[in-house]
């Protein structure tokens, strides 16, 4: 048969075509491909806002500790150390977007949201319960909350408004942004600068019996510096003469009436709310109920979102749409407090009697440490 190229030229074109399309197709594959991995890695960036950010936080949330026995109780609010307070996790928040629930990825894919400064704070106290408390509220869906400490209004401020929006997750109309730094109470500045950002912001302070306070602060002090002297030493001036050092941030915290009076200074009484930090142990949802409330929310987060663990002593959290095992607040937390002389004790309690009398008064409400 004889050759013809114009048949051989009508097989090669249809082959070359062909070629050309898969060639096209691949590319395409590979760029759908590339995108898709990069808005994987992107969303692995994305904060979980809700109950997948209580896991990451079993080593530093805290929660109270409510026996009556001081040389005995245990210590539940451990956690809240200096590297958590100076602000340094922000890199840390990356990771808690392991498992983003829907609420977390509807945020991300909500293109109206946007970073707010907060309209409530929990300003107070170290060794409080401030932790348990945020990590409650976070399961709240309406209320978008910073995980770490951001100290701006004590220790960064000189970065400006702008810096410290950026550090708060995004949040829709509907929701609240809040953040928490226990330090704020008692630091003299910062009611004059909240009021500065907005005079409408709500204010939470978690409190808690002051000698208990004390002494869970040392025990968290000491666990990190086993040489520091004893609680003992560290309480008095002059031990024979009974002079309690007020100097001691330990014991300085616990005197709330006197801070309490800076912050009325600049904010109205119910523009506060004082949480006890007993109750948040004995009954959460009692006390997360006033805290939404007080937060103008709806009652969410409920009894139904906790479970009480008599081995650890404290409530666990749980999805009750989940059938997954409660998680509880901290691997770290039981540490035992050092048997304080009963002594010393009594002479804490006589101290701070009177401050405590002051502070139900100024609150409304015996929180019964006396």
């Amino acid at each position: 048969m004889e050759y013809s190229p114009i048949r051989h030229n009508l097989h090669v074109v249809p082959s070359s075509h062909v070629k050309n399309k898969l060639f096209v197709f691949c590319i395409m594959l590979s760029l759908w491909v590339y995108m898709v991995y990069c808005c994987v890695g992107y969303c692995s960036t994305v904060p979980n806002l809700t109950y997948g950010s209580v896991k990451r936080h079993e080593n530093d949330s805290e929660v109270d500790d409510q026996e009556s026995s001081l040389g005995a109780s245990r210590d539940l609010l451990n956690n809240e150390n200096d590297l958590d307070s100076r602000g340094d996790e922000w890199g840390e928040i990356r990771g808690e977007a392991k498992a983003l629930d829907d609420n977390a990825m509807s945020a991300f894919l909500n293109e109206s949201e946007s970073k707010k400064l907060p309209q409530a704070i929990i300003i107070g106290v170290k060794k409080g319960g401030t932790r348990a408390l945020l990590e409650f509220l976070r399961l709240h869906p309406d209320i978008r909350a910073v995980g770490a400490e951001p100290h701006f209004f004590d220790r960064n401020y000189d970065k400006g408004l702008e810096w410290y929006r950026e550090l708060m997750p995004k949040s829709s109309e509907g929701q609240l942004t809040m953040e928490k730094t226990p330090s704020y109470y008692v630091t003299k500045e910062v009611p004059a600068r909240i009021y500065t950002m907005s005079k409408d912001t709500k204010l939470i302070v978690v409190v808690r019996d002051p000698v208990t306070r004390a002494i869970s602060d040392y025990t968290q002090t000491r666990s990190k510096k086993p040489d520091i002297p004893s609680f003992e030493s560290l309480t008095f001036k002059n031990m024979s003469a009974g002079l309690i050092d007020t100097t001691w941030s330990a014991v300085q915290i616990g005197m709330y009436a006197k801070h309490l009076e800076r912050w009325l200074q600049y904010f109205p009484a119910g523009q506060l709310l004082f949480v006890s930090g007993e109750r948040l142990i004995s009954d959460p949802a009692g006390e997360m109920a006033r805290v939404q409330d007080f937060l103008g929310l709806r009652r969410v987060v409920t009894e139904k979102h906790f479970h009480f663990n008599p081995a650890k002593g404290f409530p666990c959290l749980k999805r009750p749409e989940w059938n997954s095992k409660p998680h509880c607040l901290g691997k770290t937390k039981g540490r035992t407090h050092p048997n304080i002389d009963p002594e010393v004790v009594q002479r804490l309690r006589d101290f701070y009697k009177p401050f405590n009398s002051r502070f139900y008064q100024m609150t409304g409400h015996d929180f019964g440490w006396d």
